[in-house]
């Protein structure tokens, strides 16, 4: 007698690697469909029919009346700690002017003791100047005011910051301007703040529940975490033990974490269905935003050509001492310059799967030696709001280099494996969707299965998961996203809705 199933999803537009390859241009076109899952993984795709008899007296049975059923989103660069503490602390990110910005900061001032805190800001939806101490100081003169810059490379501080900690961060990071300080910080000021603003294990515990809430009712159902002086991997743990971590989550730790990575015998991919070790992370640059990503040639609006966060020599080091203890290695590099040292230093290695994360600004020799690398390229599409005329990669680098941004379709054209994911700028797997499938430049462009591919397979294959995760395939684990209308049918991806989502045959998000 045939077992039957936990999960059936029946009446449902179901985008499978068959559905890919029988109808390109058309991957939804077949009658309804159903999906059945049992103890966690898919046993049954098909016809509605033909799968009904899976169901059961325990059997939870979704009628999905139509909607678009994708795998669930893997996120391949995330901060769930700060996307959490946005949740919590005040939420710069859809501020229109610092106005706006000094209005949420005075709101939370008034909520909270001790730190005043806001997250996401960018200084491009305005005239592209950044938050100023002597705006903060209208917030608070005697409390501790920050506002970080949503690429977390830039922060905007009062005078009561400065006063107390401006002793302890590196000058050349402390800007100033006829000798003053400005209050902006970039860099490694800004180890300062997160160190003071650290939060405790139960602190963190909130944060991240609630950036989980969050990222299910974006469709994501794994990410792959970027963690530093924290206590996220403890907690996650924790979260995993007490059955409350309904996220895949791959922690890729900071290049700090080595010695202990080493000491307590961690490998990349071990660990739980929940929690798993994934690579070691460094900074090669800094930012675009922040004038800090490391350019062959110098910023349009500034004269030098940005910051070595971790020098050339460093890197290739650090390269060789990671890949020689058979972890996987990831190096932040936007900047050309940035990434060709990391190739660079990634060449002597015979690792696999090693990661360069963001490759915003990019040659035709850069292209070239990426399709014959074996490099994973996790690039977060949703940096394509920057790229239209007069936006901040026209500020910042001016129109040819603008035009060579973020060229996924090259890529992608090339071979190069691509995995993307948001950098929490925003957590939202359909506007990165959108944002590359109607990309000013042919170059950038994915089309919609493309796109959907790299935000899905393309995680899942920068996670060692490809055989469990990624697709919905028999076998897989039965992790899926329904939303409201086809991303094939429609220009505005961003604007659809997501109704569903589910993890291992379980629903932790519906809307319906």
């Amino acid at each position: 007698m045939t077992q039957a199933a936990d999960l059936v999803c029946t009446n449902g537009r179901v985008y499978t690697p068959d559905s890919r390859r029988a109808r390109p241009e058309d991957p939804l076109a077949e009658s309804p469909a159903a999906v059945a899952v049992r103890n966690g993984e898919i046993v049954r795709i098909g016809p509605s029919n033909e799968v009904r008899f899976l169901e059961g007296v325990e059997t939870t049975v979704v009628d999905l009346d139509g909607r678009v059923l994708l795998p669930g989103f893997v996120d391949a660069h995330t901060h769930l700690d700060v996307l959490g503490q946005q949740q919590e602390e005040a939420d710069l990110s859809d501020c229109d002017s610092p106005a706006t910005c000094l209005d949420r900061l005075e709101d939370r001032r008034t909520e909270t003791e001790g730190w005043v805190v806001g997250f996401g800001y960018d200084e491009s939806r305005w005239d592209g100047s950044y938050l100023t101490r002597d705006q903060l100081d209208s917030v608070s003169a005697d409390r501790p005011v920050v506002a970080f810059r949503e690429d977390l490379h830039v922060a905007s501080v009062n005078s009561v910051v400065l006063d107390r900690h401006a002793d302890a961060m590196p000058p050349e990071n402390v800007e100033t301007a006829d000798g003053e300080q400005t209050g902006v910080l970039v860099e490694e000021a800004l180890t300062v703040l997160r160190d003071r603003l650290r939060p405790e294990p139960e602190r963190m515990r909130e944060y991240l529940l609630a950036a989980q809430e969050y990222a299910h009712s974006k469709g994501v159902t794994a990410v792959h975490d970027m963690v530093r002086h924290s206590h996220a991997p403890r907690v996650y743990r924790e979260l995993d033990t007490a059955g409350e971590l309904t996220l895949r989550v791959r922690l890729n730790y900071w290049a700090d974490h080595l010695d202990a990575v080493l000491e307590t015998g961690l490998q990349t991919n071990h660990g739980s269905d929940r929690v798993e070790m994934g690579a070691i992370k460094t900074y090669a640059d800094g930012s675009i935003g922040g004038r800090t990503a490391r350019l062959s040639e110098p910023y349009v609006d500034g004269e030098d050509q940005g910051e070595w966060v971790t020098p050339p020599e460093g890197l290739a080091d650090l390269a060789g001492e990671v890949d020689s203890a058979g972890l996987q290695f990831a190096a932040h590099a936007i900047g050309d310059e940035a990434i060709e040292t990391v190739l660079k230093s990634l060449e002597p290695t015979d690792g696999e799967r090693h990661r360069i994360e963001h490759v915003e600004v990019l040659t035709d020799s850069l292209i070239d030696r990426l399709a014959k690398s074996e490099c994973v390229v996790s690039a977060q599409p949703n940096f394509l709001k920057w790229a239209r005329e007069d936006g901040l990669y026209d500020q910042r680098l001016g129109d040819r280099r603008r035009r060579q941004t973020n060229q996924f379709g090259r890529l992608a054209d090339r071979g190069v494996r691509l995995a993307l994911g948001s950098d929490c700028m925003p957590l939202d797997p359909l506007f990165g969707i959108e944002q590359t499938v109607t990309a000013p430049e042919p170059t950038q462009r994915l089309d919609v299965s493309q796109a959907i591919d790299a935000y899905s397979m393309g995680g899942a294959y920068a996670g060692f998961a490809e055989d469990r995760l990624g697709s919905i395939e028999r076998g897989k684990r039965g992790d899926f996203v329904a939303l409201d209308d086809s991303p094939w049918e429609t220009a505005a991806i961003g604007e659809l809705g997501v109704d569903l989502t589910v993890v291992d045959g379980g629903i932790v998000f519906d809307s319906r």
